[in-house]
């Protein structure tokens, strides 16, 4: 049996949670690979830039498309934001 390969976020090397793409996107793929870890330095800094450069209250988590290779910032609007579509994996 082969292993499952783990993608981790380049900020806080947690294993990135299989996310499902919402059907309305423009990103293609079905699912995303991102970090949900509330402590990630990415997230949590996430808070207080986005407050101060939109007034926004929103944060980011970090995103892996694995079709195209791309990453970058997903926004989110409360912690719980985004993880009731995380895809549970049989490893």
């Amino acid at each position: 049996m082969v292993a499952l390969q783990k993608i981790t976020c380049p900020h806080c090397g947690t294993a990135l949670s299989k996310w499902r793409t919402p059907e309305p996107s423009t990103w293609g793929t079905e699912f995303q690979y991102i970090c949900f870890n509330d402590k990630c330095e990415y997230y949590v800094r996430g808070w207080q830039w986005m407050q101060e450069k939109f007034n926004a209250k929103s944060s980011y988590r970090y995103r892996y498309n694995p079709v195209n290779g791309e990453s970058g910032p997903v926004p989110v609007w409360s912690p719980d934001a985004l993880k009731n579509d995380i895809i549970q994996e049989i490893e």
